[in-house]
């Protein structure tokens, strides 16, 4: 634990004027963002005595190792500055509002040709609007299935709209009219962005607009005698008004507003976000964070603000309707709303009102967001005490049960895939706090000959990657620097930035960010026994890395194995040191087997197009795309095969003539068996 004192700035150095600061840890990663109006005053409060800050600030504070700082010339900067660093260090005590992958949306794949509608949960991604997110599965899929009436666009998955596109024929919603099956040109693809663009806009609340079009076109077809299709736009628009009641009205005036409402206490906080868009409710959103400061249901609107919207307008594709609504409704306005206001603006390209609802319909529909926050927070809160118990159980555990000095905070653990010694694979996976961090995780191709068993390759595996951590932190260039600009400790408010000083170890000097390898576990898990232990432990002695802990857990009776020790340490079946590390244990299986098979996948793909000469990737697969499959293309003539971009006369001879004395070859083997 650090002393704050320690790497506190001299008396006088830090200026009085707007900016953002950066906490780095002693391996230099960027562990807090944050911004103020006055960076002497906000950083001269964190080092306050330790004893009376708030318990999240404590804990960053004694983490930290470093603290450095930028002067801007405004606090729109200052906001902009904070939120782009958010997201490029992703620092671990600053709250990032990340969509909550448990909520289904209504997700439209505008980057492909033909645009899909489909349900979704994950993370948001460019290219892709969403609508929602929904309570169910099932009311998305209700829904679309009502719209689709209306607007047949495709639904369908890459494989089976290419399967279709092949045999010429469409799938049953395309026979029904619930498509407009594109896949055999039906309709051509502007005629299909068109109707996902009608969709897309009645589902962003354009309903009124697209209501009277269709009743003005039933009413000419109904003058022009054409009943059948009046009748069809009768029920078009039926079923439209069916999909609108399925949306609460909630402001009769048809206010495009998102409202957010907050629940807290003195460590976590939960945030609910209703959007409405002309007057109905079209998605609610809602996340539990932790408070890192003393922080006001201000200073939570402050952060949600300045986060959230950044994510949704870098999303947003041009020519989309802006995510951020002309009016934004708050619990409370923040300590700098002007700038806040001005930056909301500035996404939207339009002026956006940011304001607490005092009566009214807008002040009714704030209270109910604010049940709901409290109402997810209740939850969380049961579900949490659980969780934290339980991690911090296991880790004081595996510290008492294994001697550890400390308790093992990032644990890392490696596992072997193979079948029968072909295609050797490994994995290392990562755990911090007791959570899996994904973003760490690393998969190894073995080097070493299969017949040398597991034990091999677990020794290689553990050699790669402390040499990769002895080489990342041992091999900074001198001179490097960062390129970053931080304030010279001058003490004159505004002054020339300088560049920052040499990168340290472990710290990437172009990005800024931690290397691959750049930060070694309190605790090495191999999964196996005391060989396995012992090969990982003799590496680390080699290479003099004294400070790793390695034990070996074995499958059949779950037994934990230390270095040089005959026997196993036995845990019990029902210590929460146990359950851990069997998560971390199946979790690496889970990865190395999944990369085993997709190596194994790779190697077993093969072609009747592989070997035949100056046929490459590119034009394998553009052969294919022409012609649908190997089966056609088999019967395709030399001239057919020429006729495709790139492949010339001979290339085409050389393929009809190798597919010929493939199919040949075939028919010969028949007869003669």
């Amino acid at each position: 634990m650090a002393d704050p004192s320690t790497y506190r700035p001299s008396p006088g150095t830090i200026p009085d004027a707007p900016g953002v600061y950066r906490f780095r840890d002693p391996g230099s990663r960027v562990i807090y963002v944050g911004k103020a109006k006055s960076l002497r005053s906000r950083l001269n409060s964190y080092f306050a005595d330790v004893t009376l800050l708030h318990p999240r600030t404590r804990q960053m504070v004694t983490s930290a190792g470093s603290v450095e700082w930028t002067v801007v010339a405004t606090e729109v900067e200052a906001l902009q500055l904070e939120y782009n660093w958010i997201k490029e260090f992703d620092p671990r005590f600053n709250v990032r509002y990340r969509d909550d992958k448990s909520y289904p949306v209504l997700a439209v794949s505008l980057h492909d040709e033909y645009p899909r509608l489909h349900v979704y949960r994950g993370p948001r991604r460019k290219g892709v609007r969403y609508f929602g997110p929904y309570a169910h599965a099932w009311a998305i899929r209700e829904t679309l299935d009502l719209l689709l009436r209306v607007f047949p666009a495709r639904t369908c998955s890459n494989g089976v709209f290419k399967r279709h596109g092949q045999i010429g024929r469409p799938c049953l919603l395309g026979y029904i009219g619930k498509c407009s099956a594109p896949c055999v040109d039906r309709v051509s693809a502007d005629e299909h962005r068109d109707i996902v663009d009608d969709f897309c806009d009645f589902l962003a609340g354009q309903t009124d607009k697209m209501m009277r079009r269709l009743e003005k076109e039933m009413n000419a077809a109904a003058t022009e005698l054409e009943f059948e299709r009046a009748a069809r736009l009768r029920d078009d628009l039926a079923a439209l008004r069916r999909a609108m009641e399925k949306q609460a009205v909630v402001l009769g005036d048809g206010t495009d507003a998102d409202v957010v409402a907050f629940a807290h206490d003195d460590l976590e906080a939960a945030v609910q976000v209703f959007h409405v868009r002309g007057g109905r409710v079209r998605g609610q959103r809602g996340w539990v964070i932790d408070k890192i400061d003393e922080i006001d249901e201000a200073g939570l609107v402050d952060q949600f603000l300045s986060q959230f919207y950044g994510d949704q307008a870098e999303l947003a594709e041009e020519g989309q309707a802006s995510p951020v609504p002309r009016e934004l409704l708050v619990p409370a306005l923040p300590e700098d709303s002007t700038a806040v206001t001005d930056w909301l603006t500035g996404l939207r390209g339009a002026r956006v009102a940011l304001r607490v609802p005092q009566r009214g319909d807008k002040r009714a529909l704030m209270e109910t967001v604010e049940r709901n926050a409290k109402d997810a927070f209740a939850q969380h809160k049961l579900r949490r005490a659980g969780d934290l118990t339980a991690r911090s159980a296991a880790l004081q555990e595996l510290q008492d049960a294994l001697g550890l000095d400390t308790a093992p905070l990032r644990i890392e653990c490696v596992d072997i895939s193979h079948i029968q010694g072909s295609d050797v694979v490994a994995s290392l996976v990562v755990f911090e706090d007791g959570l899996a961090r994904k973003s760490e995780y690393r998969r190894f191709a073995i080097r070493q000959a299969a017949t040398e068993g597991d034990v091999a390759s677990i020794a290689e595996v553990v050699r790669r990657r402390f040499h990769r951590y002895l080489a990342e932190t041992n091999g900074a260039t001198n001179g490097a620097t960062n390129g970053e600009a931080t304030d010279a400790p001058s003490g004159e408010p505004g002054g020339e930035p300088v560049a920052a000083p040499e990168s340290p170890p472990g710290i990437d000097p172009e990005t800024g960010r931690p290397k691959k390898f750049a930060y070694p576990p309190n605790l090495l898990v191999v999964d196996g026994a005391g060989p396995q232990a012992n090969a990982a432990a003799d590496v680390l002695a080699e290479m003099g890395i004294q400070d790793v802990a390695v034990i070996g857990l074995a499958k059949r009776l779950e037994e934990v194995w230390l270095p040089a020790d005959p026997e196993p340490t036995i845990l019990s079946r029902t210590s929460e040191a146990l359950y851990l590390l069997q998560r971390v244990r199946d979790e690496a299986h889970r990865f190395a087997i999944a990369y085993h098979r997709k190596k194994r996948s790779k190697r077993m793909i093969t072609s009747a197009l592989d070997g035949i000469p100056g046929l490459g990737q590119s034009r394998k697969a553009a052969l294919l795309r022409h012609f649908g499959s190997v089966k056609r293309l088999r019967q395709a003539s030399v001239d057919d095969i020429s006729g495709v971009p790139g492949i010339g006369a001979h290339t085409a001879a050389l393929i009809h003539s190798a597919l010929a004395g493939e199919t040949a070859g075939e028919v010969e083997k028949g007869r003669t068996t």
